[in-house]
C-alpha cells in the first residue's frame, strides 16, 4: 500500500479541478443518468482516482456504480490487493466483484499478454452498460511508442479509444490527464493505492519505456505526454478516414456477404491494401502484417472467381467463390459417426436433425436394414435422384446447388452400410425414398453461422 506527497512543481488544487472537470466532461457527453457503471479496479493509483472521482459525482449524475478487480493470481500480493479493493468500495457503498483467474501460459506465449487479454475479457463480460478504465495520457503515449517501434499504422498509432460504443461501452475518462496531475489528486484527497512490483520489472518492454525512456522524454520536451497523446488523436482521424474509404471502395457489394474480388483487384495497392485490412477487421479477424497482406494481396488479385484459394489467417480461411472474398471456418477433417435414431447429432461443422414425416424424406424401414453412419466427403461420390435419371457426381451436385467449396467439405452424407443414402439439401437416393404411406425422416442441416446458410433441407 502507498500513499504520496504529490509531484514537486504540481498544484494539488489545481489537479483536482481537473480531473473533476475530465470526469464531468466524459460523463455529460457518454453516459446517461442512470446508466450502469462498472469500474476496473486493479488498486492502483489510476484506478483509485477514478473510482473517487465517480463516486464525488454521483449526486450530480446518477449512476448505478459498481467495480470489477480481476484477481491474476500472479503476485504473492495478489490476495491482499482483492481485500485492499473490497475494503475501499465498501467505504464508497460501491458494489465489487471479483474474478480469480487460473492462467494457463501456452509455448511462446506472453504471461504479461495472457493477463492482460484475461482480465480485458472479465471486463467486458461484466452486466453493465459502460466499462470504465483508468488509463491516462502517460499511458497513451506509452502505447503510442510501442505501436510505432512496432511499425504500426494509423489504427495502430491511434492507441486507446476515448470511448468506444459496444455492449458493453468501454470509457477511458481519464485519458486526457497525465500521471502527475492523478498523484496531486490521489495526495489532495487523500487515497491510498497499491503498487504492483511487477511494474518495476523492466523486462516488460513498457516499463523500460515507462522508467528509462519517459523521463528523458519528459525532461527534454515540455509538453510530453500531452503531445503524443494529440498525436494519438489525429491518427484517429486518419483511421476514420480510412475506414470510410474503403466503406466506399466495397460500395456495390448489395446484400451479397463477402468482398467483390475484381473490385479489389482494380484498386491500386495502397488503396487495395486499406481494403482488405478493413474487410478482415470487420470479419473479427487481427490484422496480417505487411509482408502477410501483400501476399494475400497478391493471391487474391490473381485468382479466377471461383479458384480454390485457401488463406489461413487468426484461426480461419478465406476464401474466393463466384467472385467474392469470403471468410470461414477451416473446413473439418474426415469423420465418420453412427446414427442411432437421435432426433439431432452434432458433427465436426454443424448439426444434422432427423424429423420425422410420412410419406417423404428418407424411408425409415429402410434405414433399419444396415447400420447408418454420417460421413464427410472422401470424393467420387455419386447418387441417383430419380429413376428417370442418372447417377450424377456429388460434387456437381453442391456445385449446381452454389454452394462454396468450404460448405460443400462440411455438408454430411448420409450413408447406410455401404450405400449413399441421402444429401442432406440435395435429396434422396431413389431406393431409399419413402413411399406415401411410409414413415420417413427428413433432414435439416444446420451449419455452424461462419459456415453457410442455416436452412437447408432434404
Amino acid at each position: 500500500m502507498s500513499g504520496t506527497n504529490g509531484v514537486q512543481g504540481a498544484s494539488p488544487a489545481r489537479s483536482v479541478a481537473a480531473v473533476a472537470a475530465a470526469v464531468g466532461a466524459a460523463l455529460a457527453e457518454h453516459v446517461k443518468a442512470g446508466a450502469r457503471v462498472a469500474l476496473g479496479l486493479s488498486g492502483g493509483i489510476d484506478s483509485m482516482v477514478l473510482l473517487d472521482a465517480l463516486t464525488q459525482r454521483v449526486a450530480s449524475h446518477p449512476l448505478l456504480l459498481s467495480a470489477v478487480h480481476v484477481h491474476h493470481g500472479l503476485s504473492p500480493n495478489a490476495d491482499r490487493w482483492a481485500q485492499f479493493c473490497a475494503e475501499q468500495c465498501a467505504l464508497r457503498n460501491v458494489a465489487l466483484t471479483v474474478h480469480r483467474l487460473r492462467l494457463e501460459r501456452g509455448r511462446g506465449q506472453s504471461l504479461e499478454a495472457l493477463a492482460r487479454a484475461a482480465r480485458y475479457e472479465c471486463l467486458m463480460a461484466v452486466a453493465a452498460d459502460v466499462v470504465a478504465i483508468g488509463h491516462h495520457a502517460d499511458d497513451q503515449a506509452e502505447t503510442v511508442l510501442l505501436q510505432l517501434l512496432r511499425g504500426a499504422g494509423p489504427r495502430g498509432m491511434a492507441a486507446m479509444a476515448g470511448y468506444r460504443e459496444g455492449r458493453p461501452s468501454l470509457w477511458r475518462p481519464l485519458l486526457s490527464l497525465s500521471r502527475k496531475e492523478l498523484h496531486d489528486y490521489a495526495s489532495s484527497r487523500g487515497l491510498t493505492w497499491i503498487e504492483d512490483e511487477s511494474n518495476l520489472d523492466q523486462k516488460h518492454r513498457r516499463n523500460l519505456l515507462r522508467r528509462a525512456v519517459a523521463p528523458l522524454l519528459a525532461a527534454s520536451f515540455p509538453g510530453y505526454p500531452g503531445t503524443l497523446v494529440r498525436a494519438a488523436a489525429h491518427q484517429a482521424e486518419a483511421s476514420a478516414l480510412l475506414d470510410e474509404l474503403a466503406a466506399l471502395d466495397a460500395l456495390g457489394a448489395g446484400d451479397e456477404p463477402g468482398l467483390d474480388r475484381a473490385s479489389l483487384a482494380a484498386l491500386p495497392a495502397p488503396r487495395a491494401g486499406n481494403l482488405l485490412r478493413w474487410f478482415l477487421r470487420r470479419e473479427g479477424l487481427r490484422p496480417p502484417s505487411q509482408a502477410r497482406l501483400s501476399q494475400m494481396l497478391g493471391q487474391l488479385a490473381l485468382a479466377a472467381d471461383d479458384a480454390k484459394v485457401s488463406i489461413a489467417h487468426d484461426g480461419r480461411e478465406i476464401g474466393v467463390h463466384r467472385g467474392r472474398i469470403r471468410v470461414h471456418a477451416p473446413p473439418p477433417g474426415p469423420y465418420v459417426l453412427a446414427w442411432h435414431g437421435e432426433p439431432e447429432i452434432r458433427l465436426p461443422s454443424g448439426a444434422l436433425t432427423f424429423v420425422p414425416v410420412h410419406g417423404a424424406g428418407l424411408c425409415a424401414d429402410k434405414l433399419k436394414q444396415a447400420p447408418v453412419s454420417l460421413r464427410s466427403r472422401t470424393g467420387g461420390e455419386r447418387i441417383q435422384l430419380a429413376m428417370n435419371r442418372p447417377h450424377h457426381a456429388v460434387k456437381k451436385l453442391l456445385q449446381q446447388a452454389g454452394l462454396p467449396r468450404w460448405e460443400r467439405d462440411a455438408l454430411p452424407l448420409v450413408w447406410c452400410g455401404a450405400e449413399l443414402a441421402a444429401i442432406p439439401g440435395i435429396g434422396v437416393a431413389v431406393a431409399f425414398q419413402a413411399a406415401r404411406d411410409a414413415a420417413g425422416w427428413a433432414l435439416a442441416w444446420k451449419p455452424d453461422a461462419d459456415l453457410g446458410p442455416s436452412g437447408m433441407r432434404a
